[in-house]
């Protein structure tokens, strides 16, 4: 764990000299990618209600909010037990047979085999080194699908008091010292104190894959780049964001910029997300 947080780190100087524009991303976003494929599997991860609201990204130099309209989203990330009974109805998942387009050599490094989990893994530890186009698949799977990347930050923004908590000091501070943990991916879920809209673990156990996860580009470096807002480069565009408090999100979207679709991760998972237009009551499903 502490490779991957001192490589996040060193990332953050590379992110901050570079003009990051919100554009499409690179790889492919079929909605419907492995859907003809796919054997549905039950789940019976509760779902959280979130009602939606306006979301201003922190990356950008001008104020400019996101409207987020309502969806749904898992309460905490896919387990090691749903995503073992996704594998044993989609063959094609499982580590001896998946497509090397869909998944690098690390996908689900530590099974045991094909339907075993590495040894003294908790069922209810989140599922990690999976690669995107797993997670999509598995998210089909179940009727659901990948949180964009604004639907995730925006359920971010709170702590256990408040929808949006950016601009307290202790917000980001605390977040931090949750990723610097080591071996936090080995915990069960649930076990924390879920955020203001009763979603659990955001932060204290793994970082989760998001449908658009490299929508941010990075499109030129301050020393070479032709672009004339110099407020955008280097340590301009760190601290005319925003949202300068929170260096936990720089630390997010420095790890975002640096996957391909079919990287595999440590410490790194997914929760799925659904859309709905139906207001629910105490914000559960």
């Amino acid at each position: 764990m502490y490779k991957y947080f001192a490589a996040i780190m060193g990332m953050l100087l590379l992110f901050s000299c570079q003009k990051q524009v919100r554009t499409t991303s690179e790889k492919p976003m079929l909605q419907n990618t492995f859907s003809n494929t796919l054997h549905p599997v039950p789940t019976t991860t509760k779902m959280v209600y979130i009602p939606g609201g306006k979301y201003e990204p922190f990356f950008l130099t001008d104020s400019i909010e996101i409207t987020i309209h309502p969806f749904l989203l898992d309460e905490n990330p896919v387990t090691n037990q749903e995503f073992l009974a996704f594998v044993k109805a989609n063959p094609q998942w499982q580590k001896s047979n998946v497509k090397e387009i869909y998944a690098d050599t690390t996908y689900l490094r530590d099974w045991i085999d094909d339907t075993t989990l590495p040894k003294g893994a908790k069922l209810d530890a989140p599922v990690c080194f999976v690669s995107w186009f797993a997670a999509k698949a598995y998210s089909q799977s179940v009727g659901k699908r990948l949180p964009t990347l604004d639907e995730w930050e925006f359920v971010a923004m709170a702590d256990t008091d408040t929808f949006n908590a950016r601009k307290k000091p202790e917000y980001s501070n605390q977040i931090i010292g949750l990723y610097s943990q080591k071996d936090r991916q080995f915990n069960s879920v649930k076990e924390s104190t879920p955020n203001y809209w009763k979603v659990y673990n955001m932060f204290d156990l793994i970082w989760e894959w998001t449908d658009d996860f490299n929508s941010i580009l990075s499109t030129g470096d301050s020393r070479v780049g032709e672009y004339d807002d110099k407020g955008l480069f280097c340590a301009g565009s760190a601290t005319t964001t925003s949202d300068n408090l929170n260096y936990a999100a720089f630390m997010r979207f420095a790890l975002r910029t640096s996957l391909k679709a079919n990287y595999t991760i440590a410490n790194l998972g997914f929760r799925c997300a659904k859309d709905t237009i139906t207001v629910h009551q105490n914000n559960e499903l």
